[in-house]
């Protein structure tokens, strides 16, 4: 589907029905949204609006790294978004030109439909442009990031608080899938940071150097989602830290308790293994006392031992 805004050189904002009603010099600026294309559609890339054919070949191939690329009379961007349900990486194309902004996605963006709507109910219509376009796209763009940080940063101090009492595997499973998430969105946000890094230092973009300010900001809030990134993987690189050296410190802690048992026990064994053995002449084993005289014997020693060790500290 494809979805067209205009605006007249009298700043009414129009929507034409086709692609052909934009010839001519009626206009001030103009923005076609592919939404979604099918491939009769998608040759219209080519004309007759004449993109350049690299550029029409990243737009059909999916998921390419966030980019700028020049051309003669327009400016190509690849940027990414995330999708809203899941935390999965979606291309969004963006043609810009003096005069033109045109939009590609595969799948439907929530971006490109709130700036619509916006562009829409504005009551100043004449103080928008390509360049603003770009700008309000790309802020929702950024904007959207913010939410899924948040809600891995609610997921990592649930982890460490442990509220539920889950076990370690399952702790330590929740916090390998943060890790990814947030190398997901570490490879999401570092390429588009070095792409409004070049935007803000090219002189070719039409409109950026005008706007430099609020694209600055855009570049701002990159490099706090780049810091809030790092910390977070920090984090969990202290959780994980932390959870292997508690079960490491819990596992010798049960292998010494095994131990000292094992070592209390190896003379009461030891003595029971002598009076076991079927020798004949064996003279406790004539003594009517014997039996009780070899029990109290290994009382004494299982008592003394286990007292023994204690007093060391080995049992707390």
């Amino acid at each position: 589907m494809i979805h067209i805004m205009a605006m007249t050189k009298e700043n009414v904002l129009k929507a034409p029905a086709s692609i052909e009603e934009l010839e001519g010099t009626s206009w001030k600026w103009y923005w076609i949204d592919f939404d979604q294309p099918s491939q009769e559609e998608i040759l219209k890339l080519r004309h007759p609006l004449g993109f350049h054919p690299l550029a029409i070949e990243d737009c059909i191939h999916k998921l390419q790294r966030p980019k700028l690329n020049d051309y003669e009379d327009h400016v190509f961007f690849v940027f990414q978004s995330l999708n809203p349900d899941r935390l999965q990486k979606e291309e969004l194309n963006l043609f810009l030109g003096e005069h033109f902004a045109v939009t590609f996605h595969h799948l439907p963006s929530k971006e490109i439909s709130e700036v619509r709507d916006k562009l829409k109910k504005t009551d100043k219509p004449g103080k928008w442009g390509p360049a603003i376009i770009l700008y309000e796209v790309l802020d929702k763009i950024v904007d959207q990031y913010f939410p899924y940080l948040y809600k891995i940063e609610d997921r990592l101090n649930e982890i460490e608080d442990n509220s539920k009492n889950e076990s370690m595997e399952d702790l330590l499973t929740s916090l390998y899938s943060t890790r990814h998430d947030l190398l997901v969105l570490r490879n999401t946000i570092m390429p588009m940071t070095d792409l409004v890094y070049r935007m803000l230092n090219s002189h070719t973009i039409p409109g950026i150097q005008e706007k430099r300010a609020y694209f600055h900001d855009i570049h701002d809030h990159l490099l706090k989602l780049s810091g809030m990134v790092e910390s977070n993987r920090e984090f969990t690189t202290d959780i994980r830290d932390s959870y292997l050296s508690l079960n490491s410190h819990q596992t010798n802690r049960v292998m010494k308790i095994l131990t000292i048992f094992t070592t209390i026990f190896m003379p009461l064994t030891f003595i029971a293994g002598v009076y076991g053995m079927n020798f004949k002449y064996m003279p406790e084993l004539e003594w009517k006392y014997g039996y009780f005289a070899t029990l109290i014997v290994m009382f004494l020693i299982g008592a003394g031992m286990t007292y023994w060790f204690f007093k060391k500290g080995w049992l707390k």
